[in-house]
């Protein structure tokens, strides 16, 4: 049987009609699917955002007190404390430089933390940058000039909230005799006892950021970047 010019029409109309049907409704499972794998996305992203903030928030060793420890004075012990600093260097890499030679000394008032004190003194030149031809550069007068200058000193000036967990010290900064402001972001790491000499102990981490210009440290800016993010890891020991 021969079907008309109108009904073949028709039909193909039909046909095309319902490929377009079908091809609509794929393209909307698919536009689904993808809501919902980035939905899900979403979650996650937010899930690990929350558990980052909160772990942020909270102190790193819960439980832990500096009106715990005895009263006095403590010292940084030299085998276990660490002030680095990094920089940029023509935009290629952050060098990782460090003191050798320093002492912090905190003295200790745990019935009011915040009345205790800080002061650190750095000798400049012990700056190691692994490369001895360039630690002689940075100890010159194009940089610490060490021999006009041969401190660096830090001077604590208020402790806040360094009771449990995590706070902030302010404190007098002074190198090349510019002394300025500087905050310092510092964890409290632990609060116990030397597991052999049984002395009183306090572990702490800091960190802060401070422009280099400010202290006529300032060479060869913008080249090399002027902010210097200063790192340190101290594990400070009750003197007798």
């Amino acid at each position: 049987m021969k079907l008309s010019h109108l009904t073949t029409s028709i039909l193909a109309a039909g046909l095309l009609i319902g490929c377009a049907q079908a091809e609509s409704a794929t393209e909307a499972a698919q536009a689904k699917t993808a809501e919902a794998a980035q939905k899900t996305t979403d979650m996650a992203k937010d899930k690990t955002k929350d558990v980052m903030n909160a772990s942020m928030e909270k102190p790193s060793a819960p439980g832990v007190d500096v009106s715990t420890a005895p009263a006095g004075t403590y010292k940084s012990e030299a085998t276990h404390a660490y002030i680095t600093f990094q920089y940029l260097h023509q935009g290629y890499a952050r060098p990782t430089l460090r003191w050798n030679d320093f002492e912090a000394v905190v003295e200790l008032n745990p019935e009011d933390p915040t009345s205790s004190t800080l002061n650190v003194t750095i000798d400049a030149d012990s700056i190691d940058s692994g490369v001895e031809s360039f630690d002689k550069h940075l100890v010159s007068s194009d940089f610490f000039d060490a021999e006009a200058h041969p401190k660096i000193t830090f001077t604590s000036t208020a402790l806040n909230q360094i009771v449990t967990g995590t706070g902030r010290v302010t404190g007098d900064l002074t190198m090349k005799g510019i002394t300025k402001p500087v905050e310092l972001d510092v964890t409290l790491n632990k609060v116990g006892e030397n597991f052999r000499s049984k002395e009183p102990m306090i572990g702490i981490s800091a960190k802060t950021r401070i422009k280099r210009s400010d202290w006529d440290l300032g060479k060869y800016t913008p080249l090399v970047g002027d902010d210097v993010d200063i790192s340190i890891e101290v594990e400070f020991i009750k003197e007798e």
